[in-house]
């Protein structure tokens, strides 16, 4: 098995809501959770458009900063970028490289805060 399938699975099976855009700002993949959580917008619609499309001026005009802030070094890749307490979780963007350094596109990491309900190990759970 490619080691691609690997990581779709893996992205697919996250809770949290994953967006990954190209540099020119195309959605090139909603995971499940993103599908649903963007639903009022389209859903898994917004595949294949601009993210730009789907935010207001200022948040655009951030994300165009935070996409030339990751072009000035490799080592900027990641970027605090909104606090929803509604939810209980902290939003960041994150650069996505190739194995040589090189900038290809970014994400949208949601990190939920609230702790875990489920019971250890319990089989008879689904999550």
């Amino acid at each position: 098995m490619e080691l691609l399938q690997y990581f779709k699975s893996l992205l697919d099976e996250d809770k949290a809501p994953v967006v990954i855009c190209d540099l020119n700002h195309t959605i090139i993949y909603m995971n499940p959770s993103a599908c649903r959580h963007y639903d009022r917008f389209g859903g898994d619609k917004l595949l294949g458009g601009n993210l730009l499309k789907c935010h207001n001026n200022k948040s655009c005009e951030m994300i165009v900063k935070i996409l030339n802030w990751f072009k000035e070094s490799e080592t900027n890749n990641r970027i605090y970028t909104y606090r929803n307490a509604k939810e209980n979780k902290d939003v960041y963007m994150i650069a996505i490289r190739d194995e040589q350094g090189e900038l290809i596109g970014y994400y949208e990491k949601h990190e939920y805060r609230n702790g875990e309900k489920a019971k250890l190990y319990d089989f008879e759970q689904t999550l």
